[in-house]
């Protein structure tokens, strides 16, 4: 295990790349686009993305009928948890695809980008 100033240097210094740096595998020029996406992928993301607008809707409905806070705290909860589902579905996809691609393409500033951006999505989302 790294020690704890080195991987809080490590976090520092990934946080100061800015996005447009990362030189993804898909086609920053044309709105950067996913190298592919899995159909079956999309089609989970969609189903909890709908259902996801569901629970926010109940809890609009929550807030307006002055429920008890611990149940909405609760919901709030669960909410965050299905998101969380649809990033890690995103995630599954972005690697077998655009940093797979990139990671394969030989091209070592693509190459660092890409392992740049993984690491800047990891420690963002380790939180």
């Amino acid at each position: 295990m790294a020690p704890k100033k080195a991987v809080g240097k490590t976090i520092a210094a990934v946080g100061e790349l800015r996005r447009s740096d990362a030189a993804c595998a898909c086609d920053a020029r044309a709105g950067r686009k996913a190298a592919g996406v899995d159909p079956e992928i999309k089609a989970a993301n969609r189903h909890r993305l709908r259902r996801i607008e569901g629970q926010i809707r109940g809890l609009q409905k929550m807030v307006d009928a002055d429920r008890y806070c611990a149940d909405i705290i609760t919901q709030i909860a669960s909410v965050q948890e299905a998101l969380r589902g649809v990033a890690r579905n995103l995630m599954r996809n972005h690697l077998r695809h655009c940093a797979a691609k990139a990671l394969r393409s030989g091209k070592n500033q693509e190459t660092q980008a890409m392992y740049d951006e993984l690491l800047e999505l990891i420690y963002a989302h380790l939180r």
